[in-house]
């Protein structure tokens, strides 16, 4: 079985060679390439990524793909805000996510992302419907494009996800696993998730963090290693379930910090993958 490479997420937002180069310095040989600005999805945008990724030796895995409009990140108003849920945004949103698909068929990107949001547990609530045909209009037009879509956990609870993956059933849907925010959201216990939704798991965000202490905030994000996610025991059963993609590290914070955790974070990684 093929050892999971390492990687890290960055910004096409600090300019596709700028992004590609700090991935190189920082010595990883895969990424993720976020982008919350679609006007920088354009096919010159696309040419230069592809290039830059070449030229550094990068194998860019999603794009993972932002959406417009406000999005408020707590237990409050992010049912109403985050993702394709809310119906008064959905149809923009949708737009954004067939743009990012296109863009990423442009740079030889195989997938976007992205946080879907509080999708009802319940089928027979009223947004239901409505949100599995804006998922489905995003998976066909991605089969289009020869790609696959991820969902990033955060918000569902893994047995909304695998219904949702079994209703669209194009065959090009999977999971961006961010143990952390199953963590953090309250929606699982990361190893325990894979149970229910490994099979499905196509990239994963290696993202540390904690469970909430109130019910309005999320729990707090941490350095690799210093939260709760159990990532020798999550990664070995990831290994054992056939996962060879790759380990996206994230952190989210900004300067100076971030980036020495996540050099520290790659150390952490790499002890563990050496392991499998």
């Amino acid at each position: 079985m093929a050892q999971m490479k390492t990687g890290v997420l960055v910004r096409l937002e600090e300019g596709p060679e700028e992004a590609m180069a700090k991935v190189h310095e920082l010595g990883f040989p895969t990424c993720q390439v976020g982008c919350w600005h679609p006007e920088f999805f354009t096919a010159e945008n696309a040419q230069r990524l592809s290039a830059a990724a070449a030229a550094n030796g990068i194998e860019v895995t999603t794009i993972w793909t932002g959406l417009p409009g406000r999005m408020v990140w707590d237990f409050i108003e992010g049912p109403t805000t985050i993702g394709i849920v809310p119906p008064e945004m959905r149809a923009a949103r949708v737009a954004v996510l067939k743009q990012g698909s296109d863009f990423a068929r442009q740079a030889d990107v195989p997938s976007i992302s992205t946080h879907v949001g509080f999708i009802p547990e319940v089928p027979s609530d009223p947004e239901y419907a409505g949100v599995i045909d804006a998922l489905a209009q995003v998976a066909h037009h991605c089969l289009a494009n020869q790609q696959e879509f991820w969902f990033e956990t955060g918000q569902e609870t893994p047995v909304v996800l695998l219904r949702v993956i079994e209703a669209i059933a194009t065959g090009n849907l999977g999971i961006n696993l961010d143990p952390a925010n199953l963590l953090m959201y309250g929606k699982a216990n990361p190893v325990d998730a894979l149970d229910v939704i490994g099979r499905y798991v196509r990239g994963v965000h290696v993202k540390d963090g904690e469970y909430f202490t109130n019910g309005s905030k999320l729990g707090v994000e941490k350095a690799l290693g210093q939260g709760r996610v159990n990532f020798p025991v999550l990664l070995a059963k990831l290994h054992s379930l056939g996962y060879s993609g790759a380990l996206t590290i994230e952190r989210e914070i900004s300067g100076a910090q971030q980036i020495a955790d996540i050099r520290s974070g790659k150390v952490f990684l790499e002890g563990i993958v050496a392991k499998l």
